[in-house]
């Protein structure tokens, strides 16, 4: 497999990536991007560095989102904006009530996290509130993993990084999880259209399972506006890309893939370039205009 010379979604320090925006850049840069989505959750705080290091490496940068949103009983579906005018106030109201209320669930989550016995790193979850970023599952997760009298009981338990312990308390149906209830999947359309962007489902089936569930979906988001979905993705199978591509073509939807790159350590969204488009080619033409 060849890699791609484009990556439609990465992750920074300003949400749940491990690098500041610049390095992210500098890092698709010696990968071989050309052209960069920076789309951290419910933020575009990163995006002027990263237009600023993407212009220092020869990387285009789309200006972009990715906004967590609910539909029905999935409470965590993301909708990624492109090509956004990221300095839109009405959008960046948006998106700190957003954050507001991603930080009072994510309050709630860590009480629960204690009455369950577990101790919670306040200082790390200070220093993302003093600089402004968001809290999310993976940040509480991280809080719990670095409180040392966590230790013994990590070990003897067989959690040693957030991909074993958020799954087993932080996800729907577990003992510390709290249901999302607001923006829904229309609403985060209409931001990003609002922002002069263009909206496309992440990931169709990361969330979901079933083909004719994530069909379903996509037809009913086309109603709603929704303008392309994320077909080629590092963990979708050939055949959930090809079910998803022929999709867009039947319903004119926008074709896009990335590699949800986080950082050079994480455990599955560690390299750029990570996917496969099998054949189909991403509709790079529509976001960069």
């Amino acid at each position: 497999m060849s890699l791609p010379a484009y990556d439609l979604q990465s992750h920074s320090l300003c949400s749940d990536g491990a690098l500041p925006p610049a390095e992210v850049v500098a890092n698709a840069a010696a990968a071989g991007i050309r052209v960069l989505a920076l789309t951290d959750h419910d933020t575009v705080e990163g995006i002027d560095d990263a237009l600023a290091a993407g212009a220092a490496h020869g990387v285009t940068i789309v200006p972009a989102v990715e906004i967590s949103a609910v539909h029905g009983r999935y409470e965590d579906l993301h909708v990624l904006g492109y090509g956004i005018d990221h300095r839109d106030p009405q959008l960046a109201r948006r998106l700190a009530d957003a954050r507001a209320d991603r930080e009072r669930r994510a309050e709630r989550m860590a009480a629960k996290l204690r009455d369950l016995g577990w101790n919670v790193d306040e200082a790390l979850l200070a220093a993302r509130r003093e600089a402004g970023a968001p809290i999310g599952r993976p940040h509480l997760t991280q809080a719990v993993l670095a409180h040392p009298a966590n230790a013994e009981r990590l070990a003897a338990e067989g959690y040693d990084d957030v991909s074993s312990f958020l799954p087993a308390f932080l996800i729907p149906g577990k003992p510390a999880y709290l249901p999302r209830t607001r923006p829904t999947v229309d609403e985060a359309i209409g931001w990003i259209h609002d922002a002069g962007g263009v909206a496309v489902w992440a990931h169709p089936f990361w969330d979901l399972e079933a083909d004719g569930e994530v069909l379903e979906a996509i037809d009913g988001f086309r109603a709603e506006g929704l303008d392309g979905v994320e077909c080629f993705y590092v963990t979708h199978t050939p055949e959930q890309t090809e079910l998803l591509a022929q999709r867009c073509e039947e319903l004119d939807l926008l074709k896009t893939g990335s590699s949800d790159y986080h950082g050079p350590e994480h455990r599955l969204f560690s390299r750029f370039g990570a996917f496969d488009a099998h054949g189909h080619e991403a509709d790079l033409d529509a976001l960069l205009r």
